[in-house]
């Protein structure tokens, strides 16, 4: 295996490592593919499309919880196509001299999300978030869905961090539904933009194989190594690169 190849597999394996215990890995993923060399909308495509299989490994992994979710939550899905379909169009039309200077943004903004993450998780199993459902609620939430996905699919990091909101909407309180719901409208939404990415030929395909068992063998080693380092080191760790890559690409505009 050659090293770029092996640094794709390292890119992935992390990204799927900090998505099963804490969230944000693309975080790692994206900044290490661009390393390896890869453009930065190739790289976003491909980073998707890697890393899919991780989304997949969760559901698997929330399959009793996705069994117990009300049938409301399901109407999140076609947002979620949808929104993911038309966000990938927006990548795919952007130029890539405006896209590389909307990435240390974008990434300081999921960076900024993941930090206020367990705060917003408290804020939303509070007792009001229960009161909130309902016709209207659901409205309100498939189109906050929409835009979301609309971003997932344009950028990605960060997104489920901010479906948090959209649950909380529905009522849900149960942080572990929760989490099944984000890893289930996630897979939708990466889904479909990996499948339009792969179509524009944006993705670069000798990476994502490695991608995808590295993505898979890392939510697998997560559950062991959360008990030995624990979230809060892992949580620390994604902030840390978030904020260094921010601040590195920063530099390389001016």
């Amino acid at each position: 295996m050659s090293l770029s190849l092996l640094g794709a597999f390292g890119a992935a394996f992390l990204a799927g490592l900090v998505n099963s215990i804490a969230g944000g890995g693309s975080l790692i993923s994206f900044p290490i593919l661009m390393l390896l060399g890869l453009p930065p909308v190739v790289a976003n495509a491909t980073n998707t499309a890697g890393i899919w299989s991780g989304s997949v490994g969760s559901m698997w992994g929330f399959r009793e919880e996705l069994r117990r979710l009300p049938r409301q939550i399901f109407w999140l899905l076609i947002p979620s196509v949808v929104g993911g379909l038309f966000g990938a169009g927006v990548l795919r039309h952007t130029p890539a001299v405006v896209f590389a200077r909307l990435v240390p943004w974008l990434i300081v903004m999921a960076t900024l999300l993941f930090l206020l993450r367990e705060r917003l998780q408290k804020r939303l199993r509070s007792v009001e978030a229960a009161r909130h459902q309902g016709a209207r609620w659901l409205t309100i939430a498939l189109g906050i869905q929409l835009l979301l996905a609309i971003y997932g699919g344009f950028f990605g990091a960060g997104v489920s961090i901010m479906m948090l909101a959209v649950l909380g909407l529905l009522g849900m309180t149960d942080i572990f539904e929760m989490s099944a719901t984000t890893s289930m409208l996630s897979c939708a939404i990466n889904g479909v933009a990996g499948i339009y990415f792969t179509a524009a030929g944006l993705v670069a395909w000798n990476f994502v194989p490695v991608m995808a068992v590295g993505a898979v063998c890392g939510g697998f080693v997560a559950v062991g190594l959360a008990r030995r380092v624990g979230k809060k080191a892992v949580r620390y760790f994604v902030i840390g690169v978030g904020l260094t890559t921010a601040t590195v690409m920063f530099i390389r505009l001016l």
